[in-house]
């Protein structure tokens, strides 16, 4: 593992993300909005940590990856809960929580902060959801037995929105097949994966990502600089974004094909 990373930092923040540009702004907006989640996670004494390619770009880049338009955290799944409690009364107006309870077309089980002065069209999934403006991204993780994760029982949710898009018939089947799984299945699962005492921690069921991790390498927590701002990291972030990324100080081969999510991004000053 090369952990000396050859790369000029400031020749890549003038390549993809300088100051002024839409991504940059974009960027500063989810560091608005992770410092305001910082604050609560605080007051309530809430774990969470960076993670993903956020958890990435604070160990290699002290901040975000130069053309990462998106920021991710995570907790474990008990943790979780008791955040999405506090949030809805915590959160100052111009940010909204998003999950399956605060918006009926959002079939997606990771909860989302949205920032209402903006607009960001994705190209897909997310035309349907309610609230559209810049995110970040709270994953839960729990417990999990792997091969009851890659059932993938959302899935089906994707493909009805495929077939049908918009339609009142594919949303009318995606709103039921996620009630069901939020209701019956998943909990149906989780207890399965209770019983069985797996010490597999992965992402909550629907959510198609299928890593395990250890619970040794973030039960310590601490913490990082991410773009002038100390935020949580785990104790081990090594062990994790070797997980995710292998040789994960080396920056991508391909530096003119690095994957953008947003198609349209609008700011409302």
């Amino acid at each position: 593992m090369n952990t000396n990373p050859t790369f000029n930092q400031e020749e890549l923040r003038a390549r993809f993300n300088p100051e002024g540009s839409p991504l940059r702004r974009q960027q500063m907006v989810m560091l608005e909005m992770v410092k305001v989640l910082d604050s609560i996670c605080k007051k309530y004494d809430i774990p969470y940590f960076l993670y993903g390619g956020t958890l990435l770009g604070a160990i290699r880049h002290n901040g975000f990856i130069p053309w990462d338009d998106d920021l991710d955290v995570a907790m474990l799944r008990n943790d979780y809960k008791r955040l999405l409690k506090v949030l809805p009364d915590e959160l100052p107006e111009h940010i909204v929580l998003q999950t399956n309870d605060t918006d009926k077309n959002y079939f997606f089980f990771v909860g989302k902060l949205r920032d209402k002065r903006s607009f960001l069209d994705e190209g897909g999934f997310d035309s349907v959801f309610k609230e559209r403006g810049v995110f970040i991204d709270i994953f839960p993780l729990d417990r999990l037995l792997p091969w009851t994760q890659k059932l993938r029982f959302q899935s089906l949710a994707y493909n009805f929105f495929r077939k049908g898009g918009a339609s009142v018939s594919a949303m009318r089947k995606i709103r039921a097949l996620t009630w069901f799984n939020r209701h019956v299945s998943f909990p149906l699962l989780r207890g399965i994966s209770r019983l069985s005492g797996t010490k597999a921690l992965m992402c909550d069921y629907g959510i198609p990502f299928h890593n395990i991790y250890n619970l040794n390498d973030i039960v310590h927590l601490t913490t990082h600089d991410f773009e002038g701002v100390q935020l949580p990291v785990p104790g081990n972030s090594h062990n994790m974004l070797q997980t995710m990324f292998g040789d994960y100080m080396q920056l991508p081969a391909d530096l003119d094909n690095v994957n953008h999510h947003v198609k349209r991004l609008e700011f409302f000053d």
